[in-house]
């Protein structure tokens, strides 16, 4: 069942071929790495790789190692379970993988040596979610879906209703992108024997309901064990009638056995806290955490906690970044952090005793960071360059482990990248990239796609990406913008919040000098054939446009966008995002902050040719709202298009979509910034 494939170990030798543009069929075909793994001697670094079946319309996951101390060593296939995605490796103490695997259809722990013998480590039919192997081996920390108040792993039957109905008798009601059927991500801790998980487990906080990990996106960054094995410190949202309406994550401690209930280590802060870990020498545990309840962009400062005395310090309330991720250096004299920085999203240092922060990378997108002897190994990526695996010495000296890409990417001319500044919105600095098609001939201009990040506080890094990806849009032949609009993370919080109650403000009107500023700059820019084109937020601000700045535009794209300020309002699922956004209060509240900046109340100035697209499981900008616009553009007899796609939600994921998606939109924008139009 398992089989380990050598690769030859020589250097791929590529046959040149002539060179020609990134297509969104070589975007989908591309292989991505994730959740690297290194062995506790250091020899082999262990991911999980996934390979596009384009055939079946959906990804397989494998594992994948490299000898890190075989000069000249190839990656190696590690472990394929038939018919099975294998993911979230980890290593025990005794040098063997641990993994998850959903062979059967639900997820298990699986158990691997390095000669490749592998087995099962829980039962099948448990539907384990995730898992965190206690340093010694001998117990496994899981989490699964559960009803409240489960204390054993084992499903325990009901009876269904002879009816279809779903009822309920508070919200949440739906969430990302499925109904809510009464169960929680709950933690159980298994003993382990013999390579063999026993028992139904016992469950670390029955008494308290909600979700840990926490969703939709929640994740092993969100549990940790003490380094002795006695503790398991967790992250977690108590549920109640307010749970759509909070941030509040807390820091949860717990005996490893249950023997007593969890201690809220967080109690006092109403605002979120989360990522738990634990110093290597068990002393400290350090955790991020905002101060304003309700608001899911504040900034997120790097706590530690003396696990003796009780007493935190905030190490980094003076460095005005976000924290994304905490990893421990093995001495426990300093932290590797995360936090976007200018375009990039780059690797820090952060001193224990003195909170001072040190960047360690340089341009790029730094993610999976995993400490080890010396220094750390993570993956990479850039705007032009899909993620690969990395080492860094503590002179942050950077070695590049892998290319697993290499073939894939042969004869492929990458478009270049160019970051620029500009003055916008009150004065302040805004930055944005140019990204020029490849080949271009001198005196060319190519048409301009102007793509609007969503977020809203988020950034068009430069970072690789498999939905919204300008080197795609670059290859297709445009020319193609994106800026940091005012709102944006990696320029202080300042920046951040100045979005909030300005949706159609601040933001538009760096949007215009950016495209401006970019026009003027880059001679192989045509600005008079621009089409505007974003997602989520991206898309609100399409609608924007659309009654705003009419005529600028030869067409527009809005993905996932609010239309309708006043029914988002009700519709949504996490209603402290868009309350904060608008005032920090319900629709009929603050209707006057809504309706301010609702693109619904401009439709009578609409002209550009629009797109909508929406996913009709997206639960966080529901797909009336993109039903709505459509209707309005027909009304207005305007050329549009709608795309639905019924399987997606607020993201296009499935890899047959992702090509109809790329076709749709790609020739939208085409066919209206073409010399002479088709109408």
């Amino acid at each position: 069942m398992i089989r380990t494939i050598a690769l030859a170990a020589a250097a791929l030798v590529v046959t040149p071929l002539a060179a020609r543009p990134l297509t969104p069929a070589d975007l989908a075909g591309l292989s991505r790495i994730a959740a690297p793994a290194v062995s506790p001697d250091g020899r082999w670094l262990v991911w999980q790789q996934r390979e596009t079946d384009l055939a079946a319309n959906r990804g397989r996951q494998d594992l994948w190692r490299l000898d890190l101390k075989a000069k000249g060593a190839a990656p190696q296939k590690f472990a394929s379970v038939a018919d099975a995605n294998e993911t979230a490796p980890a290593f025990a103490k005794d040098g063997s993988v641990w993994f998850l695997s959903d062979k059967g259809g639900e997820g298990a722990v699986w158990r691997a040596t390095m000669d490749g013998r592998a087995a099962p480590v829980t039962a099948a039919g448990l539907g384990i979610g995730g898992f965190r192997l206690s340093p010694a081996g001998d117990r496994l920390l899981v989490w699964a879906d559960r009803k409240p108040g489960a204390t054993g792993l084992v499903p325990v039957k009901e009876e269904k209703p002879a009816g279809s109905a779903r009822t309920y008798d508070r919200l949440f009601v739906r969430h990302w992108d499925s109904w809510a059927d009464g169960t929680r991500s709950q933690l159980f801790v298994l003993p382990v024997a013999g390579g063999r998980a026993t028992g139904p487990g016992v469950a670390l906080a029955p008494e308290l309901v909600g979700d840990s990990p926490s969703k939709p996106f929640g994740d092993e960054a969100e549990v940790a064990w003490s380094p002795d094995g006695r503790i398991v410190y967790f992250a977690l949202r108590e549920a109640g009638r307010i749970e759509p309406l909070s941030t509040n994550l807390d820091i949860f401690a717990v005996p490893a056995d249950g023997s007593s209930a969890p201690v809220n280590l967080t109690a006092a802060n109403r605002a979120t806290d989360n990522f738990p870990a634990v110093s290597p020498d068990g002393r400290w545990l350090a955790y991020a955490a905002m101060a304003r309840p309700g608001y899911e962009s504040d900034r997120m400062v790097l706590h530690v906690r003396d696990l003796a005395t009780g007493q935190v310090r905030a190490l980094t309330d003076k460095w005005d970044r976000s924290v994304e991720s905490i990893a421990w250096a093995p001495g426990s004299a300093s932290l590797y952090v995360t936090s976007h920085d200018t375009l990039d999203v780059a690797l820090f240092r952060v001193d224990l005793a003195d909170g001072r922060v040190h960047r360690m990378s340089g341009a790029g997108t730094v993610g999976a960071v995993r400490p080890v002897a010396g220094g750390v190994v993570y993956t990479k990526d850039s705007l032009t360059a899909p993620a690969d695996l990395y080492r860094m010495d503590d002179r942050a000296r950077e070695t590049r482990l892998t290319s697993v890409n290499a073939g894939k990417l042969a004869g492929i001319d990458m478009p270049v990248a160019t970051r620029f500044s500009f003055r916008g919105a009150d004065g302040d600095t805004v930055w944005g990239q140019a990204v020029q098609p490849a080949g271009m001939a001198a005196g060319a201009r190519a048409p301009v796609a102007l793509l609007i990040h969503g977020g809203p506080q988020s950034s068009f890094a430069d970072g690789w990406s498999y939905r919204w990806n300008p080197a795609v849009f670059a290859g297709a032949g445009l020319a193609t913008v994106t800026i940091d609009f005012h709102g944006s993370i990696g320029y202080g919080q300042r920046f951040v919040d100045s979005i909030n109650r300005d949706w159609g403000g601040r933001p538009l009107a760096d949007l215009k000098a950016g495209l401006k500023a970019a026009t003027d700059r880059f001679a192989w820019m045509d600005g008079d054939r621009a089409c505007a084109a974003g997602g989520s937020y991206g898309g609100y601000m399409t609608n924007w446009i659309a009654g705003v700045w009419p005529d600028r535009f030869r067409c527009l794209v809005t993905h996932a966008g609010v239309f309708d300020a006043r029914a988002m309002a009700y519709e949504t699922e996490e209603l402290w995002f868009d309350e904060y956004e608008h005032g920090g209060g319900p629709y009929y509240e603050r209707a006057a902050d809504y309706e301010r900046w609702n693109p619904v109340t401009k439709v009578a100035e609409w002209k550009a040719p629009m797109l909508i697209v929406h996913g009709e499981r997206d639960f966080r900008i529901p797909y009336t709202q993109g039903l709505a616009a459509f209707t309005a553009a027909q009304r207005r007899e305007i050329p549009s298009r709608l795309v639905v796609f019924p399987d997606e939600n607020h993201w296009i994921l499935k890899p047959a979509n992702s090509l109809q998606w790329h076709e749709e939109v790609l020739g939208w924008i085409k066919r209206w910034t073409a010399a002479t139009p088709a109408r």
